[in-house]
């Protein structure tokens, strides 16, 4: 059960998910004294912020008593389920061929390089790539875009949605003609545009806050089929003294996106960006939030440069081989590697 619905008021709920309590199991060990340093609240207040969380635990308990505990499942299911998994397109040939077939739905992947990479280029292709329809080889869905740093930008959006648009309409003409091209399902910019869900979010207690909520808007809106955050690092590289704090918040959140990936079905993209680690006796670069958040993804996807051109390196899955493939961020979006497209610098 989740912090935001206990019978606190909104203060003692903000308070909480600032600490990093973002659910009952959180706070099941916590002491009132501990509590009310962290809170900054008197003792009395933490105690009954305790008994609160007792009681709805305490009801919770007695509701579900009853539950059937779900998720046995075998090996040949698993099998079957990830042999027939979709996948939302790059519109780089390459970069799906190393990926098998595109980002994977019902898995949480990690995207992440130097500013001027195309991260945000990259997201917002996958943004507009979701909602190809099924006719076309698409997945038909819509996407929620988490915008962290205030760098979606709505106009380029609309070029990659125009050239999407265009492509559907090129592969029209060739593979559907006569009756059957009437009755193929026809994307115009507008309506890609009118199926992305733009949240901003400007502090880390929004981004944890969003990241609970997320749960009932997807159950409202079961055809999001891609959740992107842009970044997932920018309110977690500030304002954190405790390092304990913020490795607490993070795999709490990082545990909510697994679970959304996996019970709604859908892909989860988050965008991260680059620091720099000293070993060795020398400074190289590295992504974002140390070793512990390594580990909260399926897939880590590193882009970088090779000269002047741009390279995807899968740096880690369970399921796909270590290899590398170019790509190029043009007009119409990502593409397969042009030599007229080099170093033209994006987010």
């Amino acid at each position: 059960m989740e912090v935001l619905r206990l019978p606190l008021s909104a203060s003692q709920k903000g308070k909480l998910i600032s600490a990093g309590y973002t659910s009952i199991a959180s706070l099941s060990s916590v002491s009132p004294s501990h509590l009310a340093l962290e809170l900054k609240v008197s003792e009395t207040e933490a105690l009954e912020i305790l008994k609160s969380v007792s009681d709805s635990s305490r009801l919770q308990s007695t509701s579900s008593s009853f539950t059937i505990v779900n998720g046995a499942q075998s090996a040949w299911d698993m099998l079957q389920e990830e042999e027939t998994s979709v996948h939302i397109t790059t519109s780089c040939a390459d970069l799906d061929s190393i990926l098998g077939g595109g980002i994977s739905c019902k898995e949480v992947t990690e995207i992440g390089g130097v500013p001027g990479i195309g991260k945000t280029q990259l997201g917002i292709q996958l943004a507009i790539n979701v909602q190809i329809p099924y006719e076309y080889g698409g997945v038909g869905g819509k996407a929620i875009y988490i915008d962290t740093e205030g760098s979606f930008m709505v106009e380029r959006a609309l070029q990659i949605a125009e050239a999407c648009s265009a492509d559907m309409a090129e592969y029209s003409r060739f593979h559907h003609k006569g009756p059957q091209a009437c009755e193929v399902k026809t994307m115009q910019p507008k309506d890609f545009l009118e199926n992305i869900f733009y949240f901003r979010v400007c502090s880390y207690t929004e981004q944890i806050a969003l990241t609970n909520y997320l749960d009932k808007f997807i159950t409202e809106h079961k055809d999001v089929k891609v959740v992107i955050i842009d970044s997932i690092t920018f309110h977690f590289r500030q304002d954190f003294d405790d390092m304990a704090l913020r490795t607490r918040i993070l795999s709490g959140m990082a545990l909510n996106l697994m679970k959304l990936a996996r019970k709604f079905g859908l892909a989860v993209v988050v965008l991260n960006q680059v620091t720099t680690k000293y070993a060795d006796g020398q400074f190289h670069l590295a992504l974002a939030l140390g070793d512990s958040w390594s580990h909260s993804s399926t897939n880590r996807i590193i882009l970088h440069w090779n000269g002047n051109e741009r390279y995807a390196y899968i740096d880690k899955s369970p399921s796909l081989r270590s290899a590398s493939a170019p790509y190029s961020v043009t007009p119409k979006g990502i593409r397969p590697l042009d030599s007229n497209n080099k170093r033209i610098k994006h987010v």
